[in-house]
């Protein structure tokens, strides 16, 4: 039996279930090969076609829980929020915002304001102020009518509410910690924050360093090394079992969008080895190409154009529409039937949230909760997950669908979530289209934005 084909055969607890393997996406990234590389190959199909055999993982920018689902049916959110002082509706707001709130650690620490017991208030967002807005802007909810394809997908499939960032940090930690589970250099620090210049990672500028938080949770400001990294990754454990993967962004590049959310840009034997030009696929639409031509890989991370992101700041309602056509391209192809896709952003964003993120620990977090939606043929219909998971849990299914082992880092830590989001004991459920405002055909003719405008 090949690699590919082994399914859920979980080191942690082999009695679990049959095969599997979770497709999660996450925000847009690409498909086909590059230029002059050699194509990908065709997976082999499972024993009995019954296993999932694609881990999608979607990535999306900058939202929390509240801010996005406050008023789903049956989930933990809410439409009051805690201020230094009191509380506030959170008022009814459009998707595009034209002011990008802040998001760093040293914003995260202030937002969540712990107390004497060590455990986060969730009352000191009003107290981070935006250039010369109030820190209250960030006490709204995105409309529901605006983000529709997302509560479709949450409606029809699972939707965990208790999902939280790895780190209190913004997008550079938390595309590592997706390729990874943890930013750390040794026991004593880890990364966290954003490289001082971009590209964020191996094509940086000369003079480029990072940011660290000790053991001891203590902030070391501009302290870290140059952005191009030697720890290993979900890649080394891929490669080790003939696991295909490709991680699909805009280019890298000067002045190109993907130099902020290529997570294996900062990783040197990606950067420097073959795969660069294999593995690492620009621009993110070539992922469709790839569903078209049966070549999906084993795992897909995909990372969208600034303006198809919900990143606040200068984006586009895009983003909903993006995701959707992505998950429609997979659902309408023959690797749906075994197929997982995960959709999750990235890191908080600035907004409000009302839960407080689990027990802290050394490494500067766990951070606040974003969304996460979990889409296959074997998802519960209509779930809503109470159960707390993060970053670690994604990088935990990935291993255990493929019995590769573990990194070593959250994915130790972090509950699995297979148990809870999947029946393997139902037959594949038939695809039903995402309906959305922009056709798939619109982002394979949309020119590159070209925007690489997080900074943090």
């Amino acid at each position: 039996m090949t690699a590919d084909a082994r399914g859920y055969m979980g080191m942690r607890d082999r009695s679990c279930l049959p095969a599997l393997v979770l497709v999660t996406a996450l925000v847009g990234c690409g498909g086909a090969s590059s230029p002059g590389s050699a194509p990908l190959v065709p997976l082999p199909s499972p024993p009995n076609g019954a296993y999932v055999t694609h881990i999608v993982i979607l990535v999306q920018e900058n939202r929390t829980f509240d801010n996005f689902f406050a008023t789903f049916p049956g989930a933990d959110g809410t439409t009051v929020g805690k201020t230094h002082n009191g509380t506030r509706h959170l008022r009814k707001s459009n998707l595009f915002s034209s002011i990008n709130p802040n998001n760093g650690y040293a914003y995260w620490t202030q937002d969540c304001n712990r107390g004497n017991s060590g455990r986060c208030k969730m009352n000191g967002f009003d107290t981070v102020r935006i250039g010369t807005t109030p820190g209250t802007y960030v006490y709204q909810y995105v409309d529901p009518s605006q983000i529709k394809p997302y509560w479709d997908m949450a409606k029809q499939y699972v939707l965990s509410d208790h999902f939280f960032q790895t780190q209190g940090s913004g997008s550079f930690t938390a595309h590592q910690d997706l390729i990874r589970g943890a930013t750390d250099l040794n026991s004593s620090v880890s990364l966290i924050d954003s490289p001082t210049q971009t590209p964020w990672g191996c094509d940086a500028p000369p003079g480029t360093v990072t940011s660290l938080i000790t053991s001891s949770n203590q902030y070391e400001r501009n302290g870290g090394p140059f952005p191009c990294l030697s720890y290993r990754t979900l890649r080394d454990l891929l490669d080790a079992a003939n696991v295909s993967w490709r991680y699909y962004s805009p280019t890298v590049g000067q002045n190109f969008g993907g130099n902020v959310w290529d997570a294996f840009d900062a990783i040197k034997a990606v950067r420097y080895g073959p795969e660069w030009a294999t593995n690492q696929a620009s621009p993110e639409t070539k992922v469709f190409t790839d569903v078209e031509r049966g070549t999906l890989p084993g795992v897909s991370w995909v990372i969208p154009d600034f303006d198809n992101s919900d990143h606040a700041g200068k984006g586009a309602d895009k983003g909903p529409s993006w995701v959707a056509q992505v998950v429609n391209a997979i659902g309408e192809s023959p690797a749906w039937n075994t197929t997982a896709i995960l959709i999750l952003w990235d890191d908080w964003g600035g907004w409000y949230d009302h839960v407080a993120p689990p027990a802290r620990r050394r490494d500067g977090g766990p951070g606040f909760r974003v969304p996460l939606i979990v889409l296959s043929p074997f998802a519960r219909a209509g779930y809503v997950s109470h159960a707390q998971y993060e970053f670690g849990s994604v990088v935990r299914f990935v291993e255990d669908n493929w019995n590769l082992g573990s990194l070593g880092t959250t994915d130790v830590t972090s509950s699995d979530f297979v148990k809870d989001f999947f029946d393997f004991s139902q037959k594949p459920r038939k695809f039903v289209p995402i309906e959305s405002p922009y056709s798939r055909s619109y982002f394979l003719r949309e020119r590159p934005s070209n925007k690489p405008v997080d900074d943090e």
